[in-house]
């Protein structure tokens, strides 16, 4: 009996794996705009998983939504391209989103809002440095300073404040 549990839960992890990556690249992808709308729904996905899955399964999370983005190569209209500076620090933005909660929630038991709140600043304020040097350097456009600033917060709040809320349904209905 302890063998079907271990089998159920991995195949449970499997399917909210498929299905997270699935929102996190698809829905930029489709979408596309508007941009409040797409960021809180990955920003959802990402606290979920953050909240239910093991830290090697969250590795791809953080990789598809930007990916889904430089597809669709519509967000930021002709600075697409200039999008390709940024990845890898949006990557590691997403990181620190959801290892944060995931630390400070699951694994130091702290409250849910404290993590989602620590979480998503430290992803803006980290976003928002690397796109100052950027600009400051003349790679990027001033654009870019909006798009990774505070606007990173707020869709890192809202898809918080929505993943909450999707568990406390779940909680009271499954």
């Amino acid at each position: 009996m302890h063998l079907y549990k271990s089998q159920n839960l991995f195949a449970n992890e499997n399917i909210e794996l498929v299905l997270c990556s699935a929102v996190c690249f698809f829905v930029p992808f489709l979408m596309g705009h508007p941009q409040f709308f797409v960021g809180t729904i990955v920003n959802a996905a990402l606290v979920l998983a953050a909240m239910s899955m093991n830290e090697a399964r969250l590795l791809p999370l953080m990789v598809v939504p930007s990916l889904g983005v430089l597809c669709r190569g519509l967000v930021f209209g002709p600075y697409t391209p200039l999008l390709v500076y940024m990845i890898p620090f949006i990557w590691l933005g997403n990181a620190i989103l959801v290892f944060a909660v995931r630390a400070l929630s699951v694994k130091m038991n702290r409250n849910k809002w404290l993590s989602l709140g620590t979480g998503a600043v430290l992803k803006s304020v980290f976003l928002f440095t690397v796109a100052f040097i950027f600009v400051s350097v003349g790679v990027l456009p001033a654009i870019f300073l909006t798009t990774m600033g505070l606007f990173q917060l707020y869709t890192a709040t809202a898809g918080g404040i929505v993943a909450f809320g999707a568990m406390a349904l779940k909680g009271k209905y499954l």
